[in-house]
């Protein structure tokens, strides 16, 4: 069968009704021991089987000597045995029909080439039986709805009842248990939390995927160090979308230190982050920068009204406070709704005359004298149609003080629902506020934060992926006529004869196999000209003095053709050029870059930004997916670092932003249409200013 286990099978691995346990102990510490303790204190209903050679039994439970014992059909078989021991037992586990194998034992695949092999080996022997293999090197998993933790870290189960919950998906097993932990001291319920660790025989988009149709998961929280099956995640993420659910991820990786660390953390190969995220965002993912973020925001997700619009509305009671959000939100790019006196009647009427009415809102220490003010102004702000979400500022002090504050910010909450996300942020960390009191927001659908900035991050997040149109807007795909009869590297010359007729604008030009042709094609095309090497193995012709600019005659054009060849010949003699591009020479302008490149595991991807010979340097560039409108294309360009640039900085006029966006829209549907299509290069693309369009210089293609 297929290496990818289906719907019924992760049901057995997860919700199994029987359980062995192989190498089962009652040694205090012992891997086989803390998860039979584990099923016994969470009271499993199910069959337990240990195995153990050197034990009769072990408590009430007779021991099996070995796999071969077992019954066919057991759902699930935990293998807390060192690794020189895993493949014959999974070997016998597929001989008796086990549905599911965990393996908690290391040393496979991120242990070198003979640990790889081994790992290769049990899941092919899994997946030829129809067995879900979790693991290797993972720490199990816990179902928390009905109590069953296949794990050897001591687990107390915690079912939902009937409350929203968080799964949790994630490769590594420690952060996994940190972030169930750290979810669980919120009183944030669980459903089930799964370890992948190296994915031999199943993967973080298995059990996303299951996780979909699971009733008491909305949300689902990852920690993801490497997806090894791109378009299968995409799909799954999809689903999740589709059905009204939220899926935040952590994916470290960013730095080339932590992509060679995941390679040997769990045998993953590093990915390509930017494209990787660019895809996973489109998708509808939430990402999270930190381990803390990731569970602030599936926390606002899963506690409170959804967000939907990003603006926000801040109360607070400092100037400096105030001050303060203001950068913070300049920071993160975070809107705030625009409240004042004049478009404001109802939180004008909250408030003292003394107090302006204004976002963030600075109501001064008057709450402690009258603290219906808190009351009053949460329910306009409640009733705002501006006001996306709300963020209270508070400075807690002691249990006095939040004893005057907290009640009026309750009695707001509790005269009716809010239908916006709340976050209560407690501006002084390790203040005396009693526990009763966060509980009590928490009960009415209000996080606790212990500043105001984690806050913010977390809204910010979900505030750009609110943001961010999902509608698929794919143009229709344009197909390059002849492409697909070339092989390897297409040089420029060739790479705009097939682009051009698409609408890809270059400059006029003329190729030319000898020197008598350049002379012509120049004064066919009125000097000055550029002449430019073309060969396919010469792809920066710069770097080999294959380009000369501002030719004025005929004199110059030989001069610069002799002078070309014998560059490229010293920059390297097995370079034959096939000639030379002769193009008119045209008007300076903005430097941009446009790219593309069929992923083969991610699929077309659109790279676009300030370009030119410090492209590589600079890196000022954002990654399109094709299915980005002209609209939302504008927005990305938008949020360059140098965007200023395009906007008329300085007294420059605006540029040709639009024709940029089509420029690039045309190259997404050419990526849609050619699958062969490995990479096109089109550096630089001058972009001139509004309504005078772009042109582009150069243009590479490489198929195949």
């Amino acid at each position: 069968m297929s290496g990818t286990p289906d719907a019924a099978m992760i049901t057995r691995l997860l919700r199994p009704k029987s359980v062995a346990v192989v190498g089962a102990s009652d040694k205090p510490g012992a891997l086989g021991a803390s998860v039979l303790g584990n099923l016994d204190r969470n009271g499993f209903a199910g069959t337990v089987y240990p195995i153990n050679p050197n034990r009769e039994a072990i408590g009430a439970r007779p021991c099996l000597a070995s796999v071969a014992d077992l019954p066919e059909g057991v759902d699930v078989a935990v293998l807390a045995i060192p690794q020189p021991a895993v493949l014959d037992a999974v070997r016998g586990l597929a001989e008796r029909r086990c549905g599911a194998a965990i393996v908690f034992s290391a040393g496979f695949a991120e242990g070198g080439p003979e640990g790889l092999a081994q790992q290769a080996e049990i899941a092919r022997i899994a997946a030829e039986a129809g067995m879900v293999l979790e693991g290797p090197n993972c720490l199990g998993m816990v179902n928390h709805v009905d109590g069953v933790p296949l794990t050897f870290v001591e687990t107390e189960c915690v079912a939902p009842a009937g409350r929203a919950a968080i799964g949790i998906v994630s490769q590594s097993g420690a952060m996994a248990a940190v972030l169930g932990t750290t979810l669980q001291a919120r009183d944030l319920p669980l459903s089930y939390a799964v370890s992948t660790g190296n994915e031999a025989g199943s993967a973080v988009e298995d059990y996303v995927d299951w996780l979909v149709d699971e009733p008491n998961t909305p949300v689902i929280a990852m920690i993801v160090e490497q997806f090894r099956h791109p378009r299968r995640f995409l799909a799954a993420a999809a689903r999740v979308r589709a059905a009204g659910k939220r899926i935040v991820l952590l994916h470290p990786g960013k730095s080339s230190a932590a992509r060679e660390s995941a390679a040997t953390h769990t045998g993953a190969m590093a990915g390509d982050y930017p494209l990787m995220r660019a895809k996973v965002e489109r998708a509808g993912v939430v990402f999270a920068e930190t381990l803390e973020e990731l569970g602030d925001i599936a926390e606002i997700l899963v506690r409170c009204a959804p967000l939907t619009r990003p603006e926000l509305a801040v109360l607070g009671e400092s100037g400096a406070f105030k001050a303060l959000t203001l950068d913070l939100a300049e920071e993160l790019q975070l809107p705030l709704a625009p409240l004042g006196d004049a478009d404001s009647p109802a939180l004008r009427e909250a408030l003292p005359p003394f107090v302006p009415v204004s976002n963030p809102l600075d109501i001064t220490a008057q709450g402690l004298s009258q603290p219906s003010i808190y009351t009053r102004s949460l329910q306009a702000l409640r009733d705002d149609p501006r006001v996306g979400g709300i963020v209270c500022g508070i400075i807690q002090g002691d249990p006095v003080t939040s004893g005057i504050k907290v009640p009026a910010i309750l009695a707001a909450l509790d005269e009716r629902p809010l239908g916006k996300p709340m976050v209560f942020a407690g501006l002084d960390e390790g203040a005396g506020i009693p526990a009763r009191f966060i509980a009590d927001l928490r009960a009415r659908g209000v996080p606790w934060f212990p500043t105001s900035e984690r806050a913010f991050r977390a809204l910010a997040r979900l505030g750009a992926r609110l943001a961010h149109d999902l509608a698929d807007h794919s143009p229709a795909p344009l197909a390059v006529p002849g492409l697909r009869d070339a092989s390897g590297v297409i040089p420029e010359y060739r790479a705009k004869a097939l682009l051009a007729p698409l609408g890809v604008p270059f400059p006029l030009g003329r190729f030319a196999a000898t020197a008598d042709e350049a002379v012509a094609a120049a004064e066919a095309l009125r000097y000055p000209v550029a002449i430019k090497a073309q060969a396919a193995a010469l792809s920066h012709k710069s770097d080999a003095g294959g380009v000369a600019l501002n030719l004025g005659d005929a004199a110059a054009v030989r001069a610069a053709w002799a002078a070309m060849h014998d560059s490229v010949a010293a920059y390297d003699a097995a370079i034959r050029l096939d000639g030379v591009l002769v193009e008119a020479m045209g008007r300076r302008g903005v430097e941009m870059i446009v790219g593309a490149r069929n992923d083969p595991d991610w699929g077309p991807i659109v790279l676009a930004g300030f370009g030119g010979v410090t492209a590589e340097i600079l890196q000022d560039v954002r990654l399109i997916t094709p299915d980005l409108s002209e609209t939302q294309i504008v927005a990305e360009l938008g949020r360059l670092k140098s965007a200023a640039l395009l906007h008329g900085y300085r007294g420059a006029p605006p540029l040709d932003v639009a024709a940029l966006a089509r420029l690039i829209r045309t190259v997404g549907a050419i990526l849609l249409a050619e699958p062969g299509l490995r990479e096109l290069d089109l550096n630089p693309v001058i972009l001139h200013p509004a309504g005078e369009g772009v042109v582009a210089l150069d243009a590479l293609i490489w198929t195949g």
